[in-house]
């Protein structure tokens, strides 16, 4: 019989990360869209670089559609939305050793402005 606390590992280092992701297209943009995903993504299967902004800033990210997106949907007069879960293929984290310095990266944008703007020019 067991008893305590049960244990937990970590079982995987590189693990993907999912965003659900929106778009607002003219009826153009959503044809070529529905080609785009049938035709070059082999109706999703294949990975594609796509730019996309996270807490690490805005950059080109390897991607793939996790499931069939929802839409295209008549948002107005003459735009479609379409949604979709995208999973990327490394998640977007700061580099080994930040996370021990939490208040280091949360104040980042003060020290940034001292060095920058309030420290005389040298």
């Amino acid at each position: 019989m067991a008893s305590g606390r049960a244990r937990q590992r970590r079982k995987f280092t590189s693990v993907p990360s999912v965003h659900t992701c929106a778009w607002l297209m003219t009826q153009a943009q959503a044809q070529a869209f529905e080609a785009w995903f049938a035709e070059k993504l082999v109706d999703g299967a294949q990975w594609f670089n796509m730019p996309l902004r996270t807490p690490m800033g805005s950059g080109k990210l390897l991607c793939r559609f996790m499931d069939m997106y929802e839409g295209p949907d008549l948002v107005g007069i003459d735009r479609w939305q379409i949604s979709a879960p995208i999973e990327v293929w490394a998640r977007p984290l700061l580099p080994p050793g930040w996370g021990l310095l939490p208040e280091l990266v949360i104040g980042s944008s003060i020290i940034d402005r001292a060095v920058n703007q309030e420290w005389p020019k040298a």
